[in-house]
């Protein structure tokens, strides 16, 4: 396949970086806070709250929004899998004319390999959205399902167990969408090893300051504390 030592680091980085921003972002969130470890808390309230409203329209109008944003991604994320498949699984000549667009010249099976490497980051990203739409129905059910009871222990078990299912429920949307950054990363790959490092490092280091730096992330840091005091 002539992968140069230049393409097996930016691999290796590549690879790093994408099955280990889940521990650096535990350990992130042990240290200083991360977005996603705060919307645990806020989603946990939430379902808490939902316990003690009569009318329990509004969450499930507000869960079906994600539910909705779930399968746009999903929907969206399909047709990019069809179309690198396409490509990948086209052919000689569907290979030789998307290299012929601008791509690093590079042997046929270095090229499948490059779009493969996208093809799975995509594919994951699909399977996170289809399981995180599955438990948003399920929180759903729960929604539509919790009964009117008068005892506050009962009120927080209820809002307890839903958060259960609604917090991997938009963990796994999460996952899904930071596919997309990461595909992107991998699709730098075609113009070269640099590229494919350079992708990586800019999305790794996107996602980590959203998770830690941004504005949205500093907000709901506020909110947590207001709603675990």
């Amino acid at each position: 396949m002539m992968m140069t030592p230049w393409d097996w680091a930016a691999l290796a980085l590549f690879f790093l970086c994408w099955l280990g921003y889940d521990p650096l972002l535990r350990l992130l969130a042990r240290r200083s806070g991360a977005l996603n470890d705060d919307m645990l808390v806020v989603r946990h309230a939430w379902m808490r709250a939902m316990t003690h409203r009569e009318v329990k329209l509004l969450d499930s109008q507000l869960l079906g929004h994600s539910i909705n944003s779930g399968s746009f991604f999903a929907s969206s994320n399909l047709l990019l899998i069809a179309a690198v498949g396409g490509i990948l699984f086209g052919g000689s000549d569907a290979l030789q004319g998307f290299a012929a667009v601008g791509a690093e010249a590079v042997p046929i099976r270095l090229l499948e390999a490059k779009l493969a490497l996208v093809l799975a980051c995509l594919a994951r990203g699909l399977l996170d959205f289809i399981w995180s739409i599955r438990q948003m129905n399920y929180t759903l059910a729960l929604i539509g399902s919790a009964p009117e009871v008068h005892e506050e222990a009962d009120r927080i078990a209820f809002g307890a167990a839903a958060a259960q299912v609604l917090n991997p429920a938009l963990a796994s949307f999460s996952q899904g969408v930071r596919g997309y950054y990461f595909a992107l990363a991998a699709a730098a790959w075609l113009f070269g090893s640099f590229w494919l490092a350079a992708g990586v490092f800019s999305a790794f280091s996107l996602l980590v300051w959203r998770q830690a730096g941004s504005p949205a992330a500093r907000a709901i840091r506020g909110a947590r504390r207001i709603l675990e005091s």
